[in-house]
């Protein structure tokens, strides 16, 4: 493929834009603490394997890997903060492609990098930070191949879309939704070629593993998407939905992607991008998935927005300072939202000052009593002293008692943390705890915010050993009582199954 010579700026802006976005989140990104997520990603990956029963396996592994040499806040959140550094460097590429100049790659640079639900896939640990720089990639070589590039690139779009379906699979929605773009635009005969087959089945090789590993286990993926639909989680209808794409976005975002979404349908070459977007939220829509799990096509409109702006304000330069000062500003008082910068106390009365006026009620994705720290926040806060007082409790047991004892939690996020922070047993019917099973007979366990079976009269003695208090974190964690039970009634495992809880 024959490329234009590249003037300097053409190679450094790209360069420049997404080494400061690392840094940026270097900086912002490592506070509060490990994250509910983030926490079961890392034991996980601790326990490697092609699969999860609610994940595939790139993000434990890769969580896990940042822990190897100890606890880190600092080199886990370094993960993601790359994601997001190599997004908007790809960004800077569609722009150049878009043929858009300085300002163009500018102003995209500044939406991919400080949208919030961007920004909040750069700053913590979750599946969707890889797809944050994948999705964008992807279209990066499918639009160099329909400008006339070299259809070898095909190889790399199978690579992106492989290793993107071994993060989260929802990136089938994206794959399926800009092939049949792909299939009723003109562009079309870029499928007409060996290389699409070969990155196709490229694609299929990457995400095999993870895909026999669910079949293997039953899909248990399909019973927590189910579960999540019956009642956990806030099912949006299409307004609603499309109400929320602009609150995660960022509502003063919005004419940069919205103008690229324009630009690309008015454009045929490009038409392709706006056929491809139109069909991914549809398809999301009927699915009632979250609004944030489109999310990761945004970098592309804003790269397009970019240009878009640009090419109509040509003979309107002086518009183009305004267009980047709205961006900012926009994208910084939503800032606290999707990055812990400010201290518990300031954001929490800065919450309650604007965030009823932002109506960010509708952002909300799952049924839980809410608190002013919001749901995340609120994630980030508790675990190393919930473990803490498990350790201690544990500890007050006899040699005996201790021998056999095992902690239980409600679900992976309380487990997770006593794994993490202390070295309690423990045990879940939470998700991927429940496949490894109950540790021993049970005979002596410590139920974390629970009643040790008191309904099933499971335990000859039951009794409240410590009760786990701390500020900030979500409610009905607050105030939970940890009980010693002891002297099962029947095995763990005769009725480790009515223990299940995926979801």
């Amino acid at each position: 493929m024959n490329f234009p010579a590249l003037t300097k700026w053409k190679m450094t802006m790209p360069i420049a834009a997404g080494l400061l976005t690392f840094v940026f989140h270097l900086a912002a990104n490592p506070h509060y603490g490990f994250f509910r997520d983030e926490l079961y990603f890392i034991i996980c990956g601790f326990h490697p394997q092609w699969g999860y029963v609610d994940q595939p396996p790139v993000v434990p592994l890769l969580a896990a890997g940042s822990q190897l040499f100890g606890h880190s806040l600092f080199l886990l959140r370094a993960i993601p903060a790359a994601f997001a550094g190599a997004s908007v460097y790809t960004i800077c590429l569609l722009v150049l492609e878009f043929g858009g100049g300085r300002f163009a790659m500018t102003l995209a640079a500044i939406a991919g990098a400080l949208s919030p639900v961007l920004t909040a896939f750069g700053e913590k640990v979750g599946p969707d930070m890889v797809g944050l720089w994948l999705w964008p990639l992807a279209v990066l070589y499918l639009v160099r191949m329909v400008k006339g590039g070299d259809l070898r690139l095909w190889l790399g779009v199978g690579v992106a879309i492989g290793i993107s379906a071994e993060s989260k699979y929802s990136v089938i929605y994206f794959a399926a939704a800009f092939l049949l773009a792909l299939l009723i635009a003109p562009e079309r005969r870029i499928l007409f070629s060996k290389w699409f087959v070969a990155g196709a089945a490229l694609a299929i090789l990457i995400a095999l593993p993870s895909g026999i590993w669910q079949a293997v286990n039953g899909f248990p993926m399909l019973e927590v998407l189910r579960a999540g639909q019956s009642g956990k989680n806030v099912i949006l209808s299409p307004a609603q939905f499309l109400f929320a794409e602009f609150l995660i976005v960022g509502p003063l975002l919005s004419f940069v992607w919205v103008g690229g979404l324009i630009w690309t349908l008015l454009r045929p070459p490009l038409r392709f991008i706006g056929y491809g977007f139109v069909l991914l939220i549809a398809a999301m829509i009927l699915s009632h998935a979250k609004h944030y799990y489109p999310a990761d096509v945004y970098p592309i409109l804003f790269a397009a927005g970019g240009a878009a702006i640009e090419a109509w304000t040509a003979r309107a330069r002086y518009l183009r300072p305004a267009a980047v000062a709205i961006a900012v500003a926009g994208s910084l008082v939503l800032l606290p939202y999707v990055e812990p910068i400010l201290p518990e106390s300031t954001f929490i009365a800065y919450n309650k000052a604007i965030g009823h006026k932002l109506g960010l009620s509708v952002t909300v994705t799952e049924h839980a009593k809410q608190n002013w720290m919001t749901q995340d926040f609120a994630d980030m806060h508790g675990w190393p002293e919930l473990a803490a007082t498990v350790q201690l409790v544990y500890d007050s047991l006899s040699p005996s008692d201790r021998a056999q004892a095992v902690a239980v939690g409600q679900n992976y996020g309380e487990a997770s943390a006593v794994a993490f922070f202390s070295n309690v047993p423990v045990i879940s019917g939470h998700n991927q705890f429940y496949l490894w099973g109950p540790r021993g007979n049970g005979n002596v366990l410590i139920d974390i915010r629970g009643d040790c079976g008191k309904s099933l009269h499971l335990f000859r003695s039951a009794k409240r050993a410590a009760v786990f208090l701390a500020p900030y974190v979500m409610s009905y964690e607050d105030d939970m009582p940890i009980m010693v039970c002891r002297g099962i009634t029947r095995p763990l495992g005769t009725i480790w199954s009515k223990i299940k809880n995926y979801e």
